[in-house]
Parts: C-alpha cells; sequence; structure tokens
C-alpha cells in the first residue's frame, strides 16, 4: 500500500505508479470515509507525472469499465528526472532533433533532445536529464548527461542498469585522489608503528577468510585459538574502514551517497575506491590489516563466557574459497581442519539456537553465471550453499547482534531514568524487520489454500513457527521456491533505523550491521559508533536525526541496488536463452493471469510466459482464469493448469531489449 495522507477535504498526496500504456494508478489507504482501494488515472489527467512521483490526486464522479478514476491535480515531488534510454533519430535526417526511448518501460513518453550531438546515432544508449516539460507539449525536454555505448552491447547494457537506478561507476577525481594518498600515508612505517601501538595486536592468532571464488573485497576474517580451560577464543574481525574513511571527507561524502556496493552478473560497482575496497582496506592473506574486532570466549555449546570490541591488528594466514574449505571439512584433512570443525560444529549450534529463538528458515535459490570473455552467458546454473557459507554467516549474524547488544544496553545505563524505547530507540543504527502486515498474511493464507496448504494465522497475526512448518511441508516439492518466494514477499522488507524494534526474520531482539563495512555505508556508521561507546562519549539528538535520514536514504538505495542486481540477472538469462530458443526445457507453473501463465525453467530459473492464447492453441481449447483458485481450465477438456504445476515447455522468442522470454507449454 501507498502511504497517503489527507491533503485537503477533497484529495490525498502519495506515489503515483504508472503502466507503460500511460495509464496511473494511486493506492489510497483506509482513511475516515475512504475505502482502501486502487483509483485509476488516465493519461490526460497525469498532469506530467512520472513513475514513482509523489503527487496530489483527487477522485473523479466517473467510473470507467467499473474501475474509480481520479486526476493528478499537483506535482508535489519528482522521484527521478534521470532516464537511461535508447536514441531514435528521424530517418530522413531533416531534424537535428532526437528522441530518448527510455529503458523503464513505465516512461509512457519519449524525452526529446532538442538538436542532439550528431555523434549520437540511431540505436546509442545514453543517459540523459529531463529539463522540462512544457505546458501544451506531449513530450518532456531533455539533455544528455552520458554517451553509454551502443545498444545490446554487454558493456553499454551493463552500465546502463546501473545508471538507471543511479549508481555510477566512476569516481569523481578528488575520491580517487584522497584514496591514494591514504595508500601512499600508509606505506610510510613510523605511521604503521604509531597506530599498531594503539591497537590490540592478534597477528599471532590463526586467522583466515572464507569467500566466494570471485570475491576481490574481504571484509571479515576468522580467528580460532584453543585456550587452556578447553574454551575457544574465536574473533570477528572486520576491516577497519572507519580508520580510513573519515566523517566529512570527500570519501566519506561519496560513500554516503552510494550507501552499497552494487553486485551486477558481470561486475561489481563498489561503494568505495578499489584502492580502499580491493587494497588499503581489504583483509588480503599475509598482510597486516587493521580491524574492528569482537572477539569472545566461547564453548562447543556456543555459552559465550566473555565478549570484547574493539580495534585490532590481524595477519590473515590464508585466503579459503568456500569450496576449498569445504574439501578440507569433507575429507577429514589438510590445513587448519581443526580451527574449520571447531567453527562449524559452534556454528551448528548457534544455527539451532537461532531457529529455536524464532528465527525463519528462508533459504531461497540464487542463479550464478558463467560468462565468455565477451560477458556471453555459457552456462546458468543454481548457487548451492555448503556448509562453509553457513559457517560464516554464523559468526557473522553472532558478531553482529552481540554488538547490537552492547551499544543497546550501554546506552541504556547512560540513561536509566528513562523508559527502554524512549532511551534507546534513536541510540544507534539497528537492522530492523518488522512483523508481517496483518493484510498480506491474509492474502498469502488465501493463497496457500489454493496450492493445497494451510498457514496457521490469528487475523493476519502469524509466528515464525507456523511460517517454518509451512516451509517444511513444501520442502522438496515443485512448488517449494514458489511457496518460498510468496511467503518471501508477504514478510516486511528489512530496512536500518535508529530506533530498535527487533528482527523478525533473525528472532533477534537486537540486530544491526556491523560485518561489511567496505560495501555498506551503515555499517561503517556501527563502527564509529561502537568506537564512541567504548570511549564513553556522547551522540546528541541532532546527530541521531541526521543518523535516522541517512537510515532511510540508505534503505531506499538498498531497494535500487537489489533492482539493479535483478536487472543484470534477468538480462542474462534472457541473453542465455536466445541461444536456446526451439529447445525443450523441464519447468514449474509460478504465476497465473487472465492473459497467460508464467513458467520458471527448473535449472537456469529463467522465468518466461506462456500466452493464453497460445495454450489454447496448443490444446485445441479455450481457457480461462480462476483467480480464487490460481488456476485456468479449458472449456472443452476440462484441463486444469495449476500453480507449481511442472510442465514441459519450449522457447518461442527471447527479447534483450524487452528483457522478455516467450515459452509454449508442450502436451
Amino acid at each position: 500500500m501507498t502511504d497517503t495522507h489527507v491533503t485537503t477535504p477533497d484529495t490525498l498526496t502519495g506515489t503515483i505508479s504508472i503502466s507503460a500504456k500511460g495509464i496511473g494508478y494511486f493506492n489510497t489507504e483506509p482513511l475516515k470515509g475512504r475505502d482502501g482501494v486502487s483509483w485509476e488515472i488516465q493519461k490526460e489527467y497525469l498532469a506530467h507525472a512520472f513513475p514513482g512521483d509523489t503527487v496530489e490526486v483527487k477522485k473523479r464522479d466517473e467510473l470507467l469499465y467499473g474501475r474509480p478514476q481520479a486526476e493528478v491535480v499537483k506535482l508535489v515531488t519528482r522521484a527521478k528526472m534521470d532516464f537511461v534510454g535508447t536514441i531514435e533519430r528521424d530517418p530522413s535526417g531533416k531534424s537535428a532533433d532526437a528522441y530518448l526511448v527510455a529503458d523503464d518501460r513505465r516512461m509512457y513518453v519519449d524525452i526529446k533532445i532538442p538538436n542532439a550531438d550528431t555523434d549520437v546515432v540511431q540505436g546509442t544508449k545514453v543517459l540523459a536529464h529531463v529539463t522540462d516539460w512544457p505546458e501544451n507539449s506531449e513530450t518532456p525536454l531533455g539533455e544528455i548527461l552520458e554517451v553509454i555505448g551502443m545498444s545490446g552491447e554487454n558493456e553499454t547494457e551493463m552500465q546502463a542498469i546501473a545508471l538507471e537506478r543511479g549508481f555510477r561507476t566512476t569516481f569523481p577525481p578528488e575520491v580517487e585522489a584522497l584514496a591514494h594518498k591514504l595508500k601512499e600515508e600508509e606505506a610510510m612505517p613510523e605511521v604503521v608503528r604509531h597506530e599498531i601501538m594503539n591497537r590490540r595486536d592478534m597477528r599471532d592468532s590463526i586467522t583466515f577468510t572464507i569467500d566466494p571464488i570471485d570475491a576481490k573485497d574481504f571484509d571479515d576474517a576468522l580467528s580460532v585459538t584453543k585456550l587452556e580451560n578447553g574454551h575457544y577464543e574465536i574473533g570477528v574481525h572486520i576491516a577497519d574502514v572507519s580508520h580510513f574513511v573519515r566523517p566529512g571527507s570527500v570519501l566519506d561524502v561519496e560513500a554516503k551517497k552510494r550507501a552499497l556496493s552494487v553486485y551486477l552478473v558481470d561486475r561489481t560497482i563498489p561503494m568505495l575506491p578499489e584502492v580502499l575496497s580491493n587494497d588499503l582496506c581489504s583483509l588480503n592473506a599475509h598482510e597486516d590489516k587493521y580491524t574492528f574486532s569482537a572477539v569472545f570466549e566461547i564453548d562447543m555449546q556456543a555459552k559465550i563466557y566473555s565478549k570484547w570490541f574493539g580495534r585490532t591488528v590481524i595477519h590473515s594466514d590464508r585466503r579459503f574459497v568456500y569450496e576449498d574449505a569445504q574439501k578440507i571439512l569433507d575429507d577429514g584433512h589438510g590445513e587448519y581442519y581443526d580451527e574449520l570443525v571447531t567453527l562449524r560444529e559452534i556454528g551448528k549450534v548457534l544455527q539451532k539456537q537461532k531457529f529455536d529463538k524464532g528465527a525463519i528458515d528462508f533459504e531461497t535459490e540464487e542463479v550464478k553465471f558463467e560468462l565468455d570473455k565477451d560477458g556471453k552467458p555459457l552456462r546458468v546454473y543454481r548457487k548451492v550453499r555448503i556448509d562453509t557459507n553457513k559457517l560464516v554467516e554464523d559468526f557473522m549474524l553472532l558478531a553482529n547482534r552481540e554488538v547490537a547488544e552492547f551499544i543497546f544496553h550501554s546506552q541504556n545505563e547512560k540513561h536509566p531514568g528513562k523508559s527502554t524505547e524512549a532511551s534507546i530507540g534513536a541510540q544507534s543504527v539497528y537492522r530492523i524487520h518488522d512483523l508481517p502486515n496483518a493484510e498480506r498474511i491474509e492474502e498469502l493464507a488465501m493463497f496457500l489454500k489454493a496450492l493445497g496448504y494451510e498457514l496457521k494465522n490469528n487475523k493476519g497475526k502469524v509466528n515464525a513457527k507456523d511460517i517454518n512448518n509451512l516451509l517444511r511441508q513444501v520442502e522438496g516439492k515443485p512448488e517449494e521456491e514458489l511457496v518460498k518466494t510468496a511467503t518471501l514477499r508477504s514478510m516486511a522488507k528489512a530496512i536500518y533505523s535508529t530506533k530498535n524494534i527487533g528482527h523478525f526474520g533473525l528472532g533477534f531482539d537486537y540486530y544491526t550491521h556491523f560485518t561489511s563495512p567496505i560495501r555498506r555505508y551503515p555499517d561503517l556508521m556501527v563502527h564509529r559508533l561502537l568506537e564512541r561507546e567504548l570511549k564513553g562519549g556522547h551522540v546528541s539528538q541532532d546527530e541521531f536525526a541526521v543518523f535516522e535520514k541517512i537510515c532511510i536514504e540508505c534503505s531506499d538505495r538498498e531497494k535500487q541496488a537489489a533492482d539493479a542486481e535483478r536487472g543484470s540477472i534477468k538480462y542474462k538469462q534472457v541473453e542465455y536463452m536466445q541461444s536456446h530458443v526451439g529447445e525443450t526445457f523441464q519447468g514449474t507453473i509460478t504465476g497465473i493471469t487472465d492473459w497467460g501463465v508464467f513458467i520458471e525453467e527448473k535449472e537456469t530459473k529463467c522465468e518466461g510466459m506462456a500466452r493464453i492464447k497460445d495454450i489454447g492453441a496448443t490444446f485445441d481449447d479455450f481457457f480461462t482464469f480462476n483467480p480464487k483458485t490460481y488456476s485456468m481450465t479449458g472449456e472443452k477438456s476440462g484441463k486444469k493448469i495449476t500453480l507449481g504445476d511442472a510442465v514441459t515447455f519450449k522457447v518461442v522468442s527471447a527479447d534483450l531489449e524487452k528483457k522478455m522470454l516467450d515459452y509454449a507449454i508442450l502436451k
């Protein structure tokens, strides 16, 4: 639902969504005297609004095909003014003007580029800025900010996906200059000696990193030392980015603007320049590195006897790839076998504790790509999570939880006269996950019922135990991923906030992001806050008001990054299927509408659509859609197609420009 509020007795203010056909939709909240419905806004009443704009709307006294109508009466704020798209020119060459056809299909009008440079030829992909939309003009006016390349080329398309979401692939010169200056300073022996004197020296502890094979920046390392009392000292060591990126510096301003690193199929768009992310801050093997650490005395039952937080210096003894570390565990011998086993066994106990306390067992499938030198996908395969993936995750969760709890209670001790919510709600940066919206849970329960499953809930209220029971029921079934995805989408989104409400999905009362400051700005904020807390410093409420604004911005950027990552995956999946048009695959029905069914290929997870008219032609029948049962049925044959059905299908076409796949269900 869109957040709305009454602006006047006759209008509402909120966010507008717009279809490729230029039809606007405005979702109203259930307000006094109003129904929580979607208002439809015809193109002539959009008042030049763009998708995602905040607008003031007024209901019209008419229905169109039974749907309530409205009109935009005021543009409040633009969601964006920069658009990526492909240039179209007058084929006769008579006009110097060009038009930008936006990649975002929701952008229902082309953008006119007056007197465009003749070097920007037909088919060029560019980033353009909307400069104006004159009152009596059918199209907005714009100017070219950046020429990306020729449409259809891998480099062009990947950059376009990032730029469309506002992620620049290069850094300003002054940012790069400061990063290189820091690198030069770090090469001075006297600077290093002075810094190490002020840190806990843990270079003698057995330490290693465990990461994907293609990782270039190493945020975290683990150390393991067996103590005389039989317990273990486990160190979770995190790159000390805060030592290099100081508040207010050009590096800090740029990192805050980016908010996080973006991971596309074939590249990383880093939050920090590579001299920092891949070198100076990265916990590379066989190098002394500055870290911020959470160190625990812990036994094999994961009981914590003591904890320590602070700045350290470490020396990673080895860089493990997940698969290499897993092989050592499977073989029963190899370098650091004892340490890996210790981490695995304690990690398993941590996992059990997490689920016993109410964590939800969401483990959805991801795909990986094998690309050639030109970025063309040779293979698409499902990513398999192994013990070493989980091992690292378990200890990162431990550190994140313990840091959050430490700051929480430390702040509470400073403000004993205030309530927990008042004193602590605005005293750190948390990663929070709210309870699910009751209406969404009821909709999910109806959806699951159509698939033959029951989700226990009380008027939309649900607990983690019942969700986990559902997930166990679908394990190994054809509809497993479908149910997991639908359940995940019904949950609230995890966000950053200065107000702690806990993390529903993990079952944690306290949680933050501490373990990835190279690639997430909120983690860098937490490092700074933890350092200040350890030194007994004070953070003013004015500062936390600023932090809350940054939290909101980082949460928004996280959504945009996820959208970019999904966009790059979809592009490569369609590109992969271009080489397989006409071939037959096995898949699962993942969605059904009144115009067709969505099918996901079993191995590559490439999703496409089989149109209802084509299904009818295949089976010589007329199919009708039943929204209550999420199915369609043939009128003559009685054949029923339902969500979760396993089907054999053929790839009919693959449209890279639209990022769409057309499938045909076979008999």
